[in-house]
């Protein structure tokens, strides 16, 4: 069994007109976010084997607020993550070990949406999947379940969905 965990990074500021998009820093709500995300993950169990982020500062700022709920997680900044689509994210984890059972990407819509949509085709928790199709939130998260043997096995519709959490569930301002 191997588990995907695909969160989309938190709410980023837009208040410096001259940051190239690469740069943008989380604003106070993206912050707010990423905590409650943490907390979730912690007290859920939610652990991933290994954390893959985008290279830009949203998702880095992202990582560097859940990172302390999940010590001990191996992380890698990847900047080809930066803005992926999905099928670069599948690439991505095709590639991956097979002595890792889990992972968790922290990247970007439309490609993390996309890669999420894509990966259960409509299997999982009803209720999940039509979050899922409705709208991908800032700071997100889908967990996804697939009983491949190995990662390069991995194909559109080989994935449950088991869980879409969004920080407007945890008590968090509702999101784009």
């Amino acid at each position: 069994m191997r588990r995907i965990y695909l969160l989309r990074h938190a709410k980023s500021s837009w208040g410096d007109a001259g940051l190239a998009d690469f740069d943008r820093p989380l604003n106070s709500r993206g912050r707010k976010a990423a905590r409650l995300m943490a907390r979730h993950l912690a007290e859920a169990g939610l652990r991933p084997a290994e954390i893959l982020c985008s290279a830009a500062k949203r998702t880095q700022e992202t990582l560097a607020l859940i990172e302390p709920l999940l010590e001990g997680v191996p992380a890698s900044i990847e900047e080809g993550l930066y803005l992926a689509s999905r099928h670069d994210l599948m690439a991505r984890l095709r590639k991956l070990d097979d002595h890792l059972d889990s992972v968790m990407v922290i990247g970007h819509n439309p490609g993390i949406g996309k890669l999420a949509d894509s990966l259960c085709d409509g299997h999982g928790e009803q209720g999940a999947v039509t979050l899922l199709k409705t709208k991908y939130p800032t700071c997100t998260l889908a967990v996804l379940d697939s009983p491949i043997k190995h990662w390069a096995e991995l194909q559109a519709g080989t994935c449950r969905l088991s869980a879409f959490v969004r920080p407007k569930d945890l008590g968090g301002d509702d999101d784009e």
